[in-house]
């Protein structure tokens, strides 16, 4: 039998977590920003199962783009 592929919501914590050497190097007070940040991808996963992309970063960084974008629009507004 071959290897079952993990869910998008726990592969996307696995991703985030690839991430832990960068965000301990930030200042203390940018830890939180970026935690925030990354965060938002979860607000997408329905999206982000849909996309089916090899790497796995794409989606969840095209959701915090999104999310910036729609904050932008609103602001405007």
């Amino acid at each position: 039998m071959g290897r079952t592929v993990p869910s998008y919501r726990i592969a996307s914590e696995r991703e985030r977590r690839k991430w832990k050497i960068f965000r301990d190097q930030l200042d203390k007070r940018e830890r939180k920003t970026f935690d925030e940040m990354m965060s938002i991808s979860r607000l997408y996963n329905v999206a982000g199962v849909g996309s089916c992309k090899p790497v796995l970063l794409h989606p969840i960084l095209m959701s915090i783009i999104f999310d910036h974008y729609k904050q932008m629009r609103n602001t405007r507004k």
